[in-house]
């Protein structure tokens, strides 16, 4: 955490399970000060009282206005930019409302962070970026490609843009998990949507860790994606079940509007330049210029030989070892106790 020593930390969106993990680590660091950025004034409040801290500062502002943006980021040194429109139904049914926040936001928070000279902005991004179905993926995907195109053109003195790529943030809200759990203690059926269905399990700390790892390694307009184990849906009920000693059974309602059988981390054509470091990818930007042979003439001819990175063909965690990962989960810890 050297690199944090008295310096401001912004957190666009800093009121979501991210920002409140971040908070977690960072709280009792030598940070000089942490700016919650976001639009709801209620979940500051809470959050206000709740730690009654005075490293904390917070901003009313939505990414989608630039002038509140460039307000907020003045003095600012590092912003994690995490606030989206995240919920896919909600997307599919507004589309325009996710290219504003998603991409218009993106483009604001990465213009304003130029002009108030901050030194490295990480932008928050999807599985669902890669063959985007549904809305958010899309907006996704096109904030991915704002953030590239502006590193290509980033003055020398301003800042290191990249991004972060995961998928199921385990316990995250709105996700699967918490579903499940309040089904349980309801004594309700778990609604699995497709037996077959494989969905990575990452936890909001490893979350937290490739931001981290982003902004220590990154170079102008990276990608990076962590490599994660993954589970059938079935398997992380029947863990639930097991863990919560339930044993109610199981309704499959089909696969939902927008959604993917299996999410994909890295994609073919961007596997042919990804760099293997590990227990993490970097996908270096593509800086080709608008020379159209490189286009529509050269190509790689071994792409179609590469396969995707997806949670189908990663580690596939039994039963028993998903019940071990849910036990290192604050929430799982919470609702056990309850």
């Amino acid at each position: 955490m050297d690199h944090f020593k008295d310096k401001t930390l912004l957190i666009t969106g800093g009121t979501g399970s991210f920002g409140n993990t971040v908070l977690k680590r960072f709280l009792d660091t030598s940070v000089k000060e942490i700016r919650i950025f976001s639009r709801d004034e209620k979940k500051q409040e809470d959050m206000r009282i709740a730690l009654s801290n005075d490293k904390v500062k917070f901003y009313i502002g939505d990414v989608r206005d630039y002038s509140s943006v460039l307000d907020a980021f003045s003095g600012v040194d590092y912003v994690f930019h995490a606030a989206a429109l995240k919920q896919v139904p909600s997307c599919e049914f507004y589309p325009m409302e996710a290219i504003k926040t998603n991409v218009i936001g993106t483009e604001n928070v990465i213009n304003a962070s130029i002009i108030a000279g901050v030194e490295r902005v990480i932008l928050l991004s999807t599985d669902k970026a890669v063959y985007p179905i549904n809305a958010m993926g899309i907006s996704k995907a096109l904030a991915e490609k704002v953030l590239i195109a502006k590193s290509r053109n980033i003055p020398e003195s301003g800042p290191i843009l990249c991004a972060t790529r995961y998928g199921n943030v385990m316990a995250s809200r709105g996700s699967v998990i918490p579903l499940f759990v309040s089904q349980l203690k309801a004594n309700l059926p778990l609604t699995v949507t497709d037996s077959n269905m494989t969905r990575f399990l990452m936890s909001l700390e490893n979350s937290v860790d490739l931001v981290l790892y982003a902004f220590h390694h990154a170079r102008q307009g990276d990608i990076f994606i962590q490599k994660s184990p993954a589970s059938t849906v079935k398997d992380l009920a029947l863990a639930l079940q097991k863990l919560f000693s339930k044993k109610d059974e199981m309704k499959i309602i089909g696969t939902r509007h927008g959604e993917k059988l299996y999410e994909t981390l890295v994609s073919r054509e961007e596997m042919a330049k990804a760099e293997d470091l590990g227990q993490y990818y970097r996908i270096p930007a593509d800086n080709r210029d608008l020379n159209y042979n490189k286009y529509f003439v050269e190509g790689t001819q071994f792409v179609s030989e590469l396969e995707d990175y997806t949670s189908h063909n990663t580690h596939r965690l039994k039963v028993d070892e998903i019940v071990e990962l849910l036990k290192s989960l604050d929430y799982i810890k919470e609702e056990l106790s309850a």
